[in-house]
C-alpha cells in the first residue's frame, strides 16, 4: 500500500515538471516568433514592442531603428540622342527605318514627345486625372510595341513633356492660365495659352504624366517650356498675391523642378531640364523666362541648354554671324556654362550633368545663314568634347537627320577612350574656369519682337521676321 502511495506521488510530481516545462516552452515560442510585417513610409522610423504590459520582470526584444528607402534603383546612360515628334513615334515605319539608321551610329538615345507643345498627351493613360482633363490626342497606339522595340535594341528613352505652354488646359482648366486684370486668358502671338507656374495644381498634373510615362517604359522625363512666355504683351497679365505668396519667377520655376525632380526620382526617374542658352549669363534673360542655370541644375539630373547657333544674334559672343560657325558658338556657350556651374557649385552635393541640344536644321529663315549638314554637326559634337561634356542631344523638327555626321559604334567607342585618356593626361586646373568671362557683345535678351520658330529650331513660316541683332531667340 506504502509502495502504491509513493508511486502516486512520484507521478504527481513528474507531471508538475512536464506542465511547468511546456508553459516556458511556449513563453520561449512567443518571445521568439517573427513580428508581423510592418509598413513603413519613406523616411519614417519603426521601433517595435514585444511582451504582454509594462512589467520589468516582462523580458523584452528591442527592434532597431529602421529607415527604409523605397526609391527604385537608376542606371544613368550617356546619352548621344535625338529628338522624335509624336507623330514619328506613332508611325511603325517611319520607326522602323529610324532604327536601321541608329543601329549604324553611335545614336543610343530618343526623346519621344509624350505631350506636345500644344498640351495633347500623346498616347492612351491609365490616370484618372488625364482623362478627366481629356489632353490625350492619340498618335501613339501601340506605346507598349514601341517601347519593347526600343529595349529590345537598348535605346534609352526620353518622355518630353513641355509644362507651361499649353492651348489644351486654357480650354480644360482656364482657372490655372495666365491671364490679364479683366479675367480673359493670355494667348500669345500663335495664340497658345500658357499655364500659371504659380498654380501648385498644375505641378500635379505634370507630374502625374511623368509618372504615367515610368508606367509606360520611359526612362527619363523631360521638362521643356519650363518658363515663363517672354513675348511684350506679358506686361499686361496679373498674377494674384494668395498664389504668388512673394515669389519671383524663378523661385516658383525652381521650387516646381525641385518639387517635380524629388516625386519623380523616387519612381526611379531620371529628370532633365530644357533651358535657354542664353540664361547661363544674363541674368536679364533670367529673370524674364524664369530660369536661373545654375539653380536649375540643383534641382534635375542633367540640364540641356538649347545653345543652336542659329538663335544668337549676329555680334553675340563677338561673332558675327553665330549660325555661320557652329564650333565657336557652342564652345563659348559651354565654357560659359562650366563657368556658371563651378560658381554654383559651391557647398552642393548635387550638380546637374549638362547635356546640351545641338542643331541638326538648317536656319533658312536668317539673313546670314549656311546650310547644316554633316560637318556642321560634327563640330558642335567635337565642341560639346572639347568643353569637357561627354553628352549631347540632335534637335531637327522635321526629324530628318544627317547620319553622315555621326560616328559608327565602333569609332564612337574609340573615340571616348581617347578622349577619357586625353582628359585623365591633363593638369586638373585645365578646366578650372577664369573667375570672370567677358560679356557677350550685346546683352541677350529675347527679342520680344521676333517670330519664334513654331517648334525648337523648326523653319519659320514664310514673311517671318527673322532675330533681330544682339538677340538670342529660341523656344522650349
Amino acid at each position: 500500500m506504502k509502495r502504491i502511495g509513493r508511486l502516486f506521488l512520484l507521478c504527481l510530481t513528474l507531471l508538475a515538471v512536464i506542465l511547468a516545462g511546456c508553459g516556458r516552452l511556449d513563453e520561449m515560442n512567443r518571445l521568439s516568433t517573427t513580428p508581423a510585417p510592418v509598413v513603413v513610409e519613406q523616411g519614417e522610423t519603426v521601433e517595435e514592442e514585444t511582451g504582454q504590459g509594462d512589467s520589468e520582470t516582462e523580458p523584452e526584444l528591442q527592434i532597431g531603428e529602421i529607415v527604409i528607402d523605397t526609391e527604385q534603383e537608376r542606371m544613368p546612360v550617356k546619352v548621344k540622342g535625338i529628338y522624335i515628334s509624336a507623330y514619328v513615334a506613332g508611325t511603325p515605319n517611319m520607326v522602323d527605318s529610324l532604327l536601321e539608321q541608329i543601329e549604324q551610329t553611335e545614336i543610343n538615345t530618343l526623346v519621344i514627345d509624350l505631350k506636345d507643345d500644344f498640351g495633347r498627351v500623346a498616347c492612351e493613360m491609365d490616370s484618372p486625372l488625364v482623362k478627366e482633363i481629356g489632353s490625350v490626342k492619340v498618335h501613339i497606339r501601340d506605346m507598349e510595341g514601341l517601347m519593347e522595340k526600343l529595349r529590345e535594341r537598348n535605346i534609352y528613352t526620353i518622355a518630353r513633356i513641355p509644362a507651361f505652354r499649353d492651348s489644351h488646359l486654357g480650354r480644360a482648366r482656364p482657372e490655372w492660365c495666365v491671364k490679364y486684370p479683366d479675367g480673359s486668358l493670355f494667348t500669345d502671338r500663335d495664340g497658345n495659352t500658357w499655364v500659371n507656374p504659380y498654380k501648385e495644381e498644375a505641378w500635379d498634373y505634370l507630374v502625374e504624366i511623368g509618372i504615367q510615362a515610368k508606367k509606360l517604359g520611359f526612362q527619363e522625363v523631360q521638362f521643356d517650356y519650363l518658363r515663363f512666355c517672354t513675348e511684350t504683351s506679358m506686361k499686361d497679365v496679373v498674377f494674384d498675391e494668395a498664389d504668388t505668396r512673394g515669389r519671383s519667377r524663378t523661385d516658383v520655376i525652381c521650387e516646381f523642378m525641385e518639387y517635380a525632380y524629388r516625386k519623380l526620382k523616387a519612381k526611379g526617374l531620371f529628370v532633365s531640364a530644357d533651358v535657354y542658352g542664353s540664361i547661363i549669363n544674363s541674368s536679364v534673360n533670367a529673370n524674364a523666362v524664369g530660369q536661373i542655370y545654375g539653380e536649375l541644375a540643383k534641382h534635375v539630373d542633367y540640364i540641356s541648354p538649347m545653345i543652336y547657333p542659329s538663335h544668337y544674334g549676329d555680334g553675340y559672343y563677338g561673332i558675327d554671324y553665330p549660325d555661320t560657325h557652329p564650333y565657336k558658338v557652342i564652345t563659348a556657350a559651354l565654357q560659359d556654362s562650366r563657368r556658371e556651374l563651378y560658381f554654383a557649385r559651391e557647398g552642393q552635393e548635387h550638380m546637374a550633368v549638362v547635356r546640351p541640344w545641338l542643331q541638326d536644321f538648317t536656319a533658312s529663315w536668317l539673313k546670314h545663314y549656311i546650310p547644316y549638314g554633316p560637318d556642321q554637326v560634327r563640330e558642335q559634337i567635337q565642341a560639346t568634347y572639347d568643353a569637357g561634356y561627354d553628352e549631347w542631344l540632335l534637335w531637327d523638327a522635321s526629324c530628318r537627320y544627317d547620319w553622315s555626321g555621326l560616328l559608327s559604334p565602333e569609332d564612337a567607342r574609340a573615340e571616348a577612350d581617347w578622349i577619357a585618356q586625353s582628359r585623365a593626361a591633363l593638369p586638373e586646373s585645365e578646366f578650372t574656369p577664369e573667375p570672370a568671362a567677358a560679356a557677350p557683345t550685346q546683352t541677350a535678351v529675347p527679342s520680344d519682337g521676333v517670330r519664334i520658330p513654331e517648334t525648337k529650331g523648326g523653319a519659320v513660316p514664310t514673311g517671318s521676321a527673322g532675330p533681330t541683332v544682339g538677340a538670342y531667340v529660341g523656344d522650349g
